[in-house]
Formats: structure tokens, sequence, C-alpha cells
């Protein structure tokens, strides 16, 4: 393969999951061309990466089919040998059937797999990580073996954060975008209660946690609220060099798995069986210790526990960060 488009649009954790891609393309092809396609606002994830020539952006907002049919414009121009298109959904499916490609790699619960020249199956719940799952579409094109998803922050990265580091510190990631998939405020706060005196809590998070950083940064002057702060690079940077990274079944989960950074995820209403949990060498995973009949509810989290109770969170024993 000379070059190559890996094709994610969906939301920040599946980027980092898909870079596992680049990874062993490269390693196997070290002289191909490989780009990716991300929605708009993910393309920060990918600054500078070593193995990328280029990051395509679908600008979803300024009009979704209008945005189609100019990556497709685009593309036909790049010429590219192969499109890996890690997308279930009809637009990716659109783009990559008139990407002019020679290979057109993706899975059979795209609408449009049936125009694409190789199909695979993608089965949650298989016993497989989403890693293994993608890069299943490379069987044939690359040698046997494995690649683990890789972010990149720059010097200028680790930089902006090394003032954060002089001293022994963890960070938390207290919220997600489905509140299902969130550990309640009360246990983010039981942990920084218990947390071991002397080590500095970092709260990150996006723009929008300001205000639920805030009111736990509240409990001590240890705790420091960075949501909104720092860039999803500088925030992979902090995480790997804390003594451990508390998360949800969320974005920054995966973070410090392409980070290898230490971290300890909990599941709420999700399951790890899915196939999303931490990849890092020190991963830990919390779940409820009860044997829940509704649980997981879904694949993805809701805005509400469907049944009003919640104890697939409530119920979560929290460690004692530090001890």
């Amino acid at each position: 393969m000379k070059k190559v488009l890996v094709i994610q649009t969906a939301f920040l954790g599946d980027v980092i999951l898909a870079t596992a891609l680049p990874e062993k393309i490269h390693r196997d092809f070290p002289d191909a061309k490989i780009s990716m396609l991300v929605r708009e606002g993910n393309e920060s994830l990918l600054k500078d990466h070593p193995y990328l020539e280029e990051v395509l952006v679908w600008k979803k907002k300024q009009g979704k089919w209008r945005g189609v049919l100019q990556l497709i414009k685009t593309i036909r121009q790049r010429r590219y040998d192969a499109v890996f298109n890690l997308q279930r959904f009809f637009s990716s499916g659109i783009i990559t059937v008139f990407s002019g490609a020679s290979v057109k790699a993706g899975f059979q619960k795209n609408p449009l797999s049936f125009l694409f020249t190789h199909v695979t199956k993608h089965i949650i719940g298989d016993h497989r990580h989403e890693v293994d799952r993608n890069l299943s579409l490379l069987k044939g094109f690359v040698k046997e073996g494995k690649a683990l998803p890789k972010l990149y922050p720059s010097d200028n990265d680790f930089l902006a954060t090394a003032s954060y580091k002089n001293n022994r510190y963890i960070t938390m990631a207290p919220a997600s975008v489905w509140f299902t998939k969130q550990l309640p405020e009360n246990k983010w706060e039981e942990m920084i209660r218990n947390t071991t005196p002397g080590i500095i809590i970092y709260l990150l998070g996006a723009p929008g946690d300001h205000a639920l950083c805030e009111r736990l940064a509240r409990i001590n002057t240890l705790v420091i609220n960075l949501a909104g702060k720092l860039s999803l690079l500088q925030s992979a940077a902090l995480m790997r060099d804390a003594s451990m990274n508390y998360v949800n079944d969320s974005g920054p989960l995966h973070l410090a798995s392409a980070m290898n950074a230490p971290v300890t995820a909990f599941f709420c209403s999700t399951v790890p069986a899915f196939g999303f949990g931490p990849l890092s060498t020190q991963s830990f995973i919390i779940e409820t210790p009860e044997k829940l009949e509704c649980r997981p509810c879904g694949l993805h989290g809701y805005r509400q526990c469907p049944l009003q109770h919640f104890r697939c969170a409530t119920t979560i024993v929290v460690p004692v960060p530090g001890s």
C-alpha cells in the first residue's frame, strides 16, 4: 500500500482508538502515505502526528451533504490506493464508495457495504476490544500482529504542563456526555476527601465540565480545576506522568490508553465486555458489585437511568487514591 485513507468520523474516543491503524500500517509499510478523515473538532488530536501525511476534516456543521460532496472531490484528487472506513453510517459509506480507491474496506454494518471491495463483521460483545475489531479491516493487507492506539503530544504540549508536575499528582476526569456513564458527583467527592494528604488532584474536562469541576475543586486547596484550560494533547501529556488517572467510560479513558498512562476506569451503565476498556499496562476497572438484570441497559449512555434508580453507579465502591 502506497497511499491510504483511514475514516473515523465518530467521537473523540473512537478517533483515539482508530490511531492503531496508522501505527500498524506504518510498521508494515514505512513509506506509505497515510491520511485520516475525522469530524471537525477532533483534528487537534492528530496535530503533528508523525505517521500522518494529512488530516482531512468533515465540517458537518456547515452542511452535512455539502461537506460530504466536497470531501469526495478532495479524496478523489488525492488518488488513494486504499480506504479503510471504521464508521458504520451511510455518509461515510458514500465517501468510501466514491473515493476512487481500488480497495474500499469497511464493516458489514455500513448500509453501503455491499459496494465495498472488502467487508468485515463488527460484533459488539464478541470479547474483542474495539481496537482489534478495527484492525480486522487490515487483514490480508498487513502482517499478522497487534497494534495499540497512540497519540503524540508535542514538546510544547509537555512544556505547557511541566509546571503541574513538580509534586506527586493524580488526575480525575469526572464528567461524561452521558449521565449514565458518569460516576455520581458524591462519589468523586468521596475520593477527593479520602485522597492521601499531600497528593495534588488535577480535574480534567472540556469547557462545559468547568462547573462540575469547580464544585469539586472547592473541597480543598490541593484540588485544581483544569477543565477547559488544557488542549486534548496537553491533557494527554499531563495524564502520562500521573500516579493514577481516574476516569469514566468516556474519552479520557482512551486518552490514557493512547499514552499508556496508569488508569482506573469506572463503568456504570456500560460494561467492559463491549470492548472499550482500558489498554494501559497499569489499568483497573471498577464496577458495581451487584448483579443487576438491567445492566447493561444499552451500548451507549442515557441522559437518565431508564429505571430511575441508577444502582449501577450508586453502588460502586470507590478506591482511596494514593493508598
